[in-house]
């Protein structure tokens, strides 16, 4: 990281919850689903930070200045028998794009598993989104055409239920 005077990727502090919110509506906002963030300041710190986290952060700064995220949380696969990470987030502001900050999160979530010994980092991307499709593909990420995504969610979630 040394492209950057200042430049720093860290796992988040309470502190951050904040500005991880408006990184989180900006994103939202990029992918064309704003409305449909219900996501508080205090659901966000009880997921990263509660007795029982069920995701977690890093976080990308320029001086001090948090510019950018990676919101995961573990995964695991039976074929593997080991744990892996789920990316379910990456968002760099863009005036800070191309300074490096996407692939340091991605490399730093990637140095986690390769640490721990775990076997994936996995993601996924909206199929419109050309240009990370292209920063993905350019670091070597594979698509996997093969599977697609199936979710359960409101009233369907309900109706499945009764």
């Amino acid at each position: 990281m040394s492209d950057t005077v200042g430049k720093v990727i860290r796992p988040a502090t309470r502190a951050d919850v904040p500005v991880l919110l408006e990184l989180i509506g900006e994103l939202a906002e990029y992918e064309r689903a704003l409305d449909e963030v219900e996501i508080d300041d205090a659901m966000l710190e009880r997921a990263l930070f509660g007795s029982e986290p069920s995701a977690y952060a890093r976080v990308a700064t320029v001086d001090d200045l948090v510019v950018g995220m990676a919101l995961y949380y573990r995964s695991f696969s039976t074929w593997t028998g080991r744990p892996g990470i789920y990316l379910e987030d990456l968002y760099v502001r863009p005036a800070h794009r191309g300074l490096g900050m996407g692939t340091a999160l991605l490399a730093s979530l990637a140095r986690l598993a390769l640490d721990e010994g775990w076997r994936r980092l996995e993601w996924s991307v909206l199929d419109w989104n050309e240009p990370a499709i292209s920063f993905y593909m350019s670091i070597g990420a594979v698509a996997t055409d093969e599977w697609t995504r199936y979710r359960l969610d409101g009233s369907a979630l309900e109706d499945f239920v009764r």
